[in-house]
């Protein structure tokens, strides 16, 4: 049942038979309909979710009112707000799911209580955090130096599966620049 998130982190660090016991106990699995959110702006953030199966997005209403995506999560992804979840304040995000998706959700007093039991899960939830800053740095990186053209070629050649997966106004957004340009590129119209 908790496969998925046991060989992720099983792939960082060793967990001991009772260890796992421990955290299949601790664990549940929700599903979310495609559209629903789990986090809303202004809601304080007490859960991290790990997608088992599906897609979520996080992302914020910019002062235009345009939906701006920041984030995906997909399979063996974690997704929350870390600041809200880190600082126990109002978040400044929306975290939905793109799909229908299967995800654990991971309260944070749960996590408390785990971390003090399974000491080194705090390596892997390190981790798990320094490669999700990597991929925001990237992110930025990109966004810093490549046109809109070549952020969206870069994005289709490393995650080709994932560009007929999203609806195209969302990817357009993760990309920076609107829906209307997006079909011009995928047209060949740049």
């Amino acid at each position: 049942m908790y496969d998925a998130i046991l060989n992720h982190i099983q792939k960082f660090i060793p967990l001991e038979p009772s260890e796992i016991d421990l955290l299949e106990s601790c664990l549940n699995t929700s599903q979310i309909k495609r559209k629903d959110h789990v986090l809303q702006e202004g809601q304080i953030c007490n859960t991290m979710y790990f997608v088992v199966k599906g897609c979520m997005r996080q992302y914020i209403i910019n002062p235009r009112g345009t939906e701006q995506t920041l984030q995906f999560g997909v399979e063996n992804w974690w997704i929350t707000d870390y600041l809200s979840y880190h600082n126990h304040t109002p978040s400044h995000f929306y975290i939905q799911a793109v799909e229908t998706t299967e995800v654990i959700a991971l309260e944070k007093s749960v996590l408390e209580s785990i971390l003090i039991q399974i000491p080194n899960l705090e390596k892997y939830f390190r981790i798990v955090a320094q490669k999700a800053f990597g991929a925001a740095q990237m992110r930025i990186k990109f966004l810093f130096t490549m046109s809109a053209e070549e952020r969206y070629n870069h994005f289709k050649n490393q995650q080709p599966d994932f560009v007929q997966r999203v609806p195209q106004y969302m990817l357009a957004s993760y990309l920076d620049f609107s829906a209307e340009f997006m079909s011009k590129i995928r047209a060949g119209k740049v």
